[in-house]
């Protein structure tokens, strides 16, 4: 695959971390119409071929992929500036993204390998012990949130669908 997003070695084998926002847009969300800085990253969004191709290995259930998260939490006025900073910030919501993503590929019993286990038996680590819980929700979350920073307001990933799952308690 040409499309992988960060890639490590590690003794024989090749890993590659995905962002949850490569999965969902490619470089089209991002340029057409506009320049829309809030999905601006490095390394930039993929042509349609290829986030399908990254979309698939995901939820593949091939352990060589496993979750990146790019929490780059910039303000805003530094995402719209001139020359923008790069990195969208999902924190908040990537886990709920990522359910979506692996529901739309009828993948759902794929996901926790995907985003908790494949990369710490990667790198050689026990998987954490904590555990989440998501849940799908009838009603979405409200979209475009920013949260308040002392450096000023950050804004949360939106690709302007709705999001149909979260963290049981949030």
């Amino acid at each position: 695959m040409t499309c992988s997003i960060t890639t490590r070695s590690s003794g024989d084998g090749i890993g590659a971390t995905l962002t949850v926002h490569h999965l969902i847009l490619n470089r089209n969300h991002m340029l057409v119409g506009g320049m829309r800085p809030h999905f601006y990253c490095l390394p930039i969004l993929k042509r349609e071929a290829h986030r399908k191709a990254l979309r698939e290995a995901a939820v593949s259930g091939d352990a060589r992929f496993f979750l990146g998260t790019d929490s780059a939490p910039h303000p805003v006025d530094a995402k719209e500036a001139e020359c923008c900073a790069a990195g969208v910030f999902s924190a908040p919501v990537a886990l709920g993204w990522l359910a979506q993503v692996f529901e739309e590929e009828g993948a759902l019993g794929r996901l926790e390998g995907f985003a908790s286990l494949h990369g710490p038996a990667f790198y050689g680590l026990a998987p954490n012990a904590g555990t989440v819980t998501l849940e799908r929700v009838e009603t979405p979350a409200p979209g475009a949130i920013a949260i308040a920073t002392g450096a000023g307001p950050v804004r949360v990933f939106d690709p302007g669908v709705p999001l149909r799952w979260r963290v049981r308690g949030r």
